[in-house]
């Protein structure tokens, strides 16, 4: 009877043992149910990582090339589109884009034989597109002067000196050589809400501020934006855009930088 009872016991804390296991081993539910969170409608999804990546490479090409001579920094890959001139970098003396054309908008002075109706081609049809677009909205801008030799800059700044002082010339007008009116890929521009004038209002304006959000779609920046002149060593001037392409244009706009500190966050390949 003992014997018998001790064999009951047994049994029975076996199928306690065995129901305890089976219930420890049925599978939980599946993790991603558990541990995923649930993403907001309202929260919008970063850029990946991989466009991030493309957007701040750049080929070497783009990147200047720069030899000293006579104590000069002197760009020797002018026709790169992206060459960064300014006080520290400069264009040599004799170079004159080779593919200037007039680009087809209207301009505030009615003389057809001039260099300042020109630009480079590329520049100049992404100047067509962005005045056409601007038309669409109703805001009518004027083109004031493109393309400007080494030789003509020379005139403006001699012209600018005598008239404020070079102290205060300096950050008004570009030396010779220092503008990047002589590459081509610079324009300035107005509206009639300033009466076609070259000045810091235009930024005001309707015109202005609409050129200011959108300029970059046709791959132009505002060269020299207000806040920044520590950097561009040159006054605010809301009229004065530079053709650089979508691509660069893009990450300058959205990260509201200047051409310079953009060369300082992308990547040489």
């Amino acid at each position: 009877m003992k014997k018998w009872l001790c064999c009951f016991v047994i049994i029975i804390s076996g199928c306690q043992s065995f129901g305890s296991l089976e219930q420890e081993q049925k599978p939980s539910k599946p993790p991603v149910q558990v541990e995923e969170p649930a993403r907001s409608p309202q929260t919008p999804t970063p850029p990946s990582e991989q466009q991030e990546q493309e957007e701040l490479v750049l080929e070497e090409q783009f990147w200047n090339q720069v030899e000293v001579q006579n104590g000069l920094k002197v760009i020797v890959n002018p026709d790169n589109v992206l060459a960064l001139v300014n006080k520290e970098q400069q264009l040599p003396a004799d170079y004159k884009p080779a593919d200037l054309v007039i680009p087809n908008v209207p301009f505030t002075f009615k003389e057809t034989d001039v260099e300042k109706r020109h630009m480079r081609a590329e520049a100049a049809k992404a100047l067509e597109e962005m005045f056409t677009a601007a038309k669409k909205q109703q805001m009518i801008l004027y083109a004031v002067s493109g393309y400007r030799s080494y030789e003509r800059q020379q005139q403006l700044f001699v012209s600018e000196v005598q008239r404020l002082g070079k102290e205060k010339a300096v950050v008004a007008v570009a030396m010779p050589g220092k503008s990047e009116h002589q590459t081509g890929l610079a324009i300035d521009i107005t509206s009639p809400s300033v009466q076609y004038a070259i000045t810091p209002a235009f930024g005001d304006t309707p015109e202005g501020k609409w050129v200011a959000q959108h300029a970059h779609e046709f791959g132009f920046i505002i060269r020299y934006p207000k806040g920044k002149e520590h950097i561009t060593k040159y006054q605010y001037e809301p009229w004065h855009l530079r053709y650089v392409g979508k691509k660069a244009a893009k990450v300058i706009y959205e990260k509201q930088i200047t051409l310079e500190e953009y060369f300082q966050i992308v990547k040489k390949i």
